[in-house]
C-alpha cells in the first residue's frame, strides 16, 4: 500500500476535510494537519486505501465509517484526578479565591469544554462540593460540560464507570460520591444534576457566558495556532473578570498575555485580562440619564474629540487591548494614517512595522504606569522628506488613577536638528567627536540589533519547542489510548481462554465417563481423541497414539476390518456402522468387541471433519 503524501496543504486531504465538514458538520480544518493527517491515515491503512480521495469516496459509500473515523480523530483520553498535583492546587488556591469573590447566595459557573466521558467534569464537582458542603453545592454550582463527541457524552451522562476507570479516586471521596452496584460505579443523581453535559464546537459554537472557572485541559494542543486565537479570545468572552482558564501541562498562553496572564505556569491556570475600551470608559463615568444629557454628553464628547483632533503635536491614543483608539489630524497625516484604522489592532498597522520597538516601549509604561524615556527617530514621509521625532509614550489615567490605555506623542525635531548639525558643522572639532561619538552609537545600535535577532531567533526556537511539546502530548494521547484498546483485547482473550479451558473439561469428563472407549479420527484418520477406556482396552497412552494414523496403529483391535465402516461414514452424514470383531485387549484376552462408526460433523451439516469410534467388549453369542 502506498502512503499518502503527508504535506500541509495536499489538495485532495483538504477536499476530504471539506467533505466531513459539509456532510457531518465537523470542521477540522482548524486542527493541526500533522496530527490530523496521522489519524486519518491510520484508518486509511485499516481500510487498505492508499489515496485520500479513495477514502472520500469510500465515506459516501459506507456512511458508518464516519464513527469510526471521528472515534480516532477525537482522542478521548481523561481520568478522575488527572495530575493530582495540580488538582490539588485547584482545590487549595483557586476554589477559595473563586467563593471569597462571591456573594454567599451568588451562583458560582463552571465549564469542562471537551470534557470526554465526563470523569473532569464529575472530578471539579466533587472539589466544590467538599469547599461547600453537599446542601449549598447543590444550591449554587452549575457545571457545564461539553464535548463533540457524541458517543463520549452518552456515557458521561450515564455517569457510571467502572473499577480501573475510578482507582484514582480517594476511597473516602469514592464511598461519599459514588453508589456501587455490580462492579460498577455511579456519580451521585442529587448531585449529578448540577452538570449539565452538551455536545459543543468550539471553533464554531458561541461560548458560554459569565463562567469563573473554564477547563480546557489537552485540547487546545490539537489546534494550529490562528484556531488557537480564535478559541481564546471566545474563553476570554466566556469568563468573568476575576475568572481562570485552567489549561492542559502541554499548552502555554506565550502570545496571548494581552487576554490571559499566568496564576501559576507551571500548573497551568490563567486569570483573565479584562477588556475596557476608552469610549466604554467614558460612558460609565458619565451616563446619561434623559435625552437633554444624552445631547449634552455627546456635545461634550464632540467638544473633546475636536480639540484633541486640533492639537498641533501629532498624537495617538492606544487602549489596553492594543488597539488605536484615537489619532489627531496631525498624527494620521504624518504616520499615513486613516480614520478606518481606528479600534484596529495596533500591529496591523504600519506604524509597528517602522518602528518595531514601539510595542514593547507601550508594554513597559502598561506594566510599571509611568513615562517611558523619549525617545528619537527618523521617519521618512510619503513626499519624500526624512523628519526627526520624539516619541514620547505616556499611561493615560483616569481621575480614579484607573490605567484607560496610553498616550503617545510625536514631537517633530526635524528644525532643531538642522540647527544643531549647521553648529556642529562651523567647528571642525566639535564634528570630529560628534562623528566618532555617532559610530560608537550605530554600533551600540548594530550590537543591540544583534540581540534582538537573537532574542528574536530564540523565541523562535522556544515556539518551535512548545510546538513539539504539544505533538509529543498528542501522541502520547494516542499511544495511551492504544494502549487501553489492547487492554480490552486481552481481557477478552483471556475469558475466551477460560471458556475453552471449560470446555474442554467438560468434555474430557463426559469422555471419561462412558463405559467404552472412544476415539476420534479426522479425515486423515489420524487421532485426535483416545480416552481413558480405550487405554484400558488396547494398552496405548492418549500421547502415545495422538495424530499417529489409526490404521497403523499396533494394537489388539483389527483395524483394517475397520477400514471401510470408517471410510462409509467418511462418504455420508448420518447413520451409524456397527461391526463386531474378534480382538485382543491389553491383557492378551480373546474378546469380542463391537465397534460403531459415527461421521463427526462440522459446522454445518454438510461438512464431515471425521469419525468417532465407540468400542465396547460384547459377550460371545
Amino acid at each position: 500500500m502506498t502512503t499518502p503524501l503527508p504535506f500541509e496543504h495536499h489538495p485532495e486531504f483538504e477536499a476530504l476535510l471539506n467533505f466531513v465538514k459539509r456532510s457531518r458538520g465537523f470542521d477540522f480544518t482548524g486542527y493541526k494537519r500533522a496530527s490530523l493527517i496521522r489519524r486519518i491515515q491510520k484508518r486509511m491503512q485499516a481500510l487498505n486505501l492508499a489515496r485520500y480521495a479513495d477514502y472520500s469516496d469510500f465515506l459516501q459509500v459506507h456512511p458508518d465509517e464516519f464513527n469510526r473515523l471521528f472515534d480516532t480523530i477525537l482522542i478521548n483520553v481523561t481520568g478522575f484526578f488527572r495530575d493530582h498535583v495540580t488538582w490539588d492546587y485547584i482545590a487549595s488556591d483557586i476554589i477559595p479565591k473563586i467563593l471569597g469573590s462571591k456573594n454567599a447566595s451568588e451562583q458560582i459557573r463552571v465549564w469542562s469544554a471537551g470534557c470526554a466521558s465526563g470523569e473532569e467534569a464529575y472530578t471539579i464537582a466533587i472539589l466544590f462540593a467538599e469547599a461547600l458542603g453537599l446542601d449549598r453545592f447543590r444550591e449554587r454550582v452549575k457545571i457545564y460540560a461539553s464535548d463533540m463527541d457524541d458517543e463520549a457524552l452518552a456515557q458521561a451522562r450515564t455517569a457510571t464507570y467502572n473499577g480501573r476507570e475510578v482507582s484514582a479516586l480517594p476511597s473516602e471521596l469514592l464511598e461519599k460520591y459514588f453508589e456501587h452496584t455490580d462492579q460498577r460505579y455511579t456519580f451521585r443523581k442529587d448531585l449529578r444534576r448540577t452538570v449539565i453535559f452538551g455536545r459543543h464546537d468550539l471553533v464554531q459554537d458561541a461560548p458560554i457566558s459569565r463562567i469563573d472557572l473554564l477547563i480546557c485541559r489537552n485540547t487546545l494542543m490539537y489546534f494550529n495556532s490562528e484556531t488557537q486565537a480564535r478559541v481564546l479570545s471566545r474563553f476570554h468572552f466566556a469568563l468573568n473578570d476575576t475568572g481562570f482558564l485552567f489549561l492542559g501541562k502541554a499548552e502555554m498562553l506565550f502570545t496571548h498575555a494581552n487576554l490571559f496572564t499566568p496564576t501559576d505556569l507551571r500548573r497551568r491556570v490563567f486569570v483573565k485580562v479584562p477588556r475596557v475600551s476608552l469610549r466604554d470608559r467614558l460612558l460609565v463615568m458619565n451616563p446619561p440619564n434623559d435625552e437633554e444629557q444624552s445631547e449634552s454628553f455627546t456635545k461634550h464628547v464632540r467638544f473633546r474629540e475636536s480639540a484633541f483632533d486640533a492639537n498641533p503635536v501629532p498624537q495617538i491614543v492606544v487602549d489596553l487591548n492594543g488597539f488605536l483608539a484615537l489619532a489627531n489630524e496631525r498624527a494620521r497625516s504624518l504616520l499615513n494614517l486613516n480614520l478606518r484604522d481606528i479600534h484596529r489592532p495596533l500591529q496591523e498597522l504600519e506604524i509597528t512595522f517602522r518602528m518595531p520597538e514601539l510595542r514593547l516601549r507601550i508594554e513597559e509604561v502598561v506594566s510599571e504606569r509611568r513615562p517611558a524615556p523619549p525617545k528619537e527617530i527618523d521617519w521618512g514621509t510619503s513626499s519624500g522628506d526624512l523628519r526627526t521625532l520624539e516619541v514620547q509614550v505616556s499611561p493615560l489615567l483616569d481621575s480614579d488613577g484607573v490605567l484607560l490605555g496610553t498616550n503617545i506623542t510625536f514631537a517633530d525635531l526635524t528644525r532643531y536638528r538642522r540647527l544643531q548639525e549647521e553648529i556642529e558643522h562651523s567647528n571642525q572639532e566639535l564634528e570630529t567627536a560628534y562623528e566618532e561619538l555617532q559610530s560608537t552609537n550605530e554600533e551600540l545600535e548594530t550590537t543591540n540589533e544583534e540581540l534582538q535577532s537573537t532574542v528574536e531567533e530564540l523565541e523562535t526556537t522556544n515556539e518551535e519547542l512548545q510546538s513539539t511539546n504539544e505533538e509529543l502530548e498528542t501522541i502520547n494521547e494516542e499511544l495511551q489510548s492504544t494502549n487501553e484498546e489492547l487492554q480490552t483485547l486481552n481481557e477478552e482473550l483471556r475469558r475466551r481462554t477460560e471458556e475453552l479451558n471449560q470446555l474442554n473439561a467438560f468434555m474430557e469428563s463426559i469422555l471419561r465417563s462412558l463405559r467404552g472407549g472412544v476415539v476420534v479420527v479426522d479425515r486423515d484418520l489420524r487421532v485426535q481423541v483416545w480416552n481413558s477406556k480405550a487405554e484400558e482396552l488396547w494398552g496405548l497412552r492418549s500421547n502415545e497414539v495422538q495424530n499417529k494414523n489409526f490404521l497403523n496403529l499396533d494394537i489388539g483391535l483389527p483395524v483394517e476390518q475397520l477400514r471401510g465402516s470408517i471410510r462409509e461414514s467418511l462418504a455420508k452424514e448420518q447413520g451409524d456402522n456397527e461391526i463386531v470383531v474378534d480382538a485382543i485387549n491389553r491383557r492378551g484376552k480373546s474378546i469380542k468387541c463391537k465397534v460403531v462408526c459415527t461421521p463427526l460433523l462440522g459446522n454445518t451439516k454438510q461438512e464431515i471433519n471425521g469419525v468417532i469410534l465407540s468400542m465396547e467388549e460384547v459377550e460371545a453369542p
